[in-house]
């Protein structure tokens, strides 16, 4: 669904290579802000200890995958390390029609074609500090054999490649600086006028205040 009309909620995509941190700076900021959620993807990826369906995921087979891709109901989707990842265009346009702010944690290949659709959309990419560091912390968490963290170390490159594409930049390298960084960009898109005009339009009519959102 293209962005051609104003909506009250903002759209922001985090995005980084595997071991950045990304999923537990989106987790933090999650927990201490109400106002915005994060899209539930569907993906074909077998679930992680302590995964449920619905909740991180929608849990999918390639079969429905495809099925549901044929159809048009993914915004974005991308193929990443063998596994289909996709987010419903539908629950994205109704959470931001209602007032929400959605937080997609998507790949580079996603944000460019959601950039398509929604180009007012908010970019932020997620660094390592180091290659090592990244190497290092996807040993650490012990989610992966070690013939895949070499695969995502790999890609990680490629990936990183594609930062200078976002508005934001955020080097993970101490938690809390990056989580206030994150918070900080946030609010900021919340006091963009087009946002304020739209969540705020009695007042700007009050104060005599003209919007041209179309």
């Amino acid at each position: 669904m293209p962005d051609e009309h104003p909506m009250s909620g903002s759209l922001f995509m985090v995005v980084a290579p595997s071991g950045a941190g990304k999923s537990t700076l989106v987790n933090a900021l999650l927990a201490q802000d109400s106002e915005i959620k994060l899209s539930i993807s569907y993906t074909t990826r077998p679930p992680r200890s302590k995964e449920k369906d619905g909740r991180e995921y929608h849990f999918a087979t390639v079969e429905d995958f495809r099925a549901r891709h044929k159809q048009g109901e993914f915004l974005e989707w991308a193929e990443v390390h063998g596994n289909y990842y996709g987010t419903s265009r539908l629950a994205i346009a109704e959470q931001m029609q209602a007032g929400t702010d959605v937080l997609l944690e998507i790949d580079w290949q996603g944000a460019q074609q959601v950039k398509k659709q929604f180009p007012h959309a908010v970019g932020i990419f997620i660094l390592p500090p180091s290659i090592a560091a990244l190497e290092d912390r996807l040993k650490k968490r012990g989610q992966d054999e070690p013939q895949v963290i070499t695969r995502r170390i790999l890609a990680a490159g490629g990936e990183i490649a594609h930062a200078s594409e976002f508005e934001y930049v955020i080097i993970n390298q101490e938690f809390d600086s990056a989580l206030s960084a994150l918070t900080a960009i946030v609010k900021a898109t919340r006091c963009r006028f087009s946002q304020q005009a739209v969540r705020n339009a009695s007042l700007f009519a009050q104060l005599g205040i003209h919007a041209n959102l179309s």
